[in-house]
């Protein structure tokens, strides 16, 4: 499970206690509210289905595989299905490849998303064996089916802005750069990450 509203406070609260631009920023947006995945292969099945689509088209592709697929979805459904079934999903022949990528790893027991391992990085590790699964889609899911308190997505583009922002650069960080910012946030990354997409487009910060 991700982080609760509960947790994201607390370990919020326990960065500000040290560091005053965090403290001040939270005085000025509040605290962020939850964001909260189920764990397993669905949730990444529809982040590959979400991809490079609008909001819109993702919930129509997956409305159509769950009525083609049933509603859990299971790996071996999606295997069992042709090309052209898929595809009248909304299925490109990329995401096709992607989605047997991901069943074939969990149907074949080579990947067991309820026992990845607790270090973070070999846990991206893993995912990232996903085609179509990078080292963000990898972070994102382990942070917000998992929980993991200190996961720090610094390739994200609005993470790098928001702590631009928050540390008043004159432009927006690198990846490593915001990745080398963030050092002092450790272990509560994670809850800072999800604090920067809440004060990205918050006029107040």
């Amino acid at each position: 499970m991700g982080l609760t509203n509960a947790q994201l406070r607390d370990h919020l609260d326990a960065v500000a206690a040290h560091d005053p631009v965090v403290a001040a920023a939270i005085q000025r947006v509040g605290y962020p509210e939850e964001r909260i995945r189920p764990t397993g292969y669905r949730t990444l099945l529809r982040t590959i289905v979400g991809q490079q689509v609008s909001v819109a088209a993702a919930a129509s592709v997956w409305a159509k595989l769950e009525a083609e697929l049933g509603e859990d979805m299971h790996a071996g459904e999606l295997l069992a299905r042709d090309f052209d079934t898929l595809r009248a999903c909304g299925l490109s022949r990329q995401k096709q490849g992607y989605a047997r990528s991901l069943c074939e790893l969990v149907a074949g027991g080579e990947l067991d998303l309820e026992n990845l391992p607790q270090d973070d990085e070999a846990a991206i590790a893993e995912l990232t064996r996903i085609k179509g699964i990078g080292r963000w889609s990898a972070e994102i899911y382990l942070l917000f089916a998992e929980g993991r308190q200190d996961i720090w997505p610094a390739g994200d583009l609005a993470v790098q802005a928001a702590c631009g922002k928050l540390l008043e650069l004159s432009e927006r960080p690198s990846e490593k750069q915001t990745r080398a910012l963030a050092e002092g946030w450790k272990p509560y990354r994670g809850a800072m990450a999800i604090f920067t997409w809440h004060a990205y487009a918050n006029p107040a910060l």
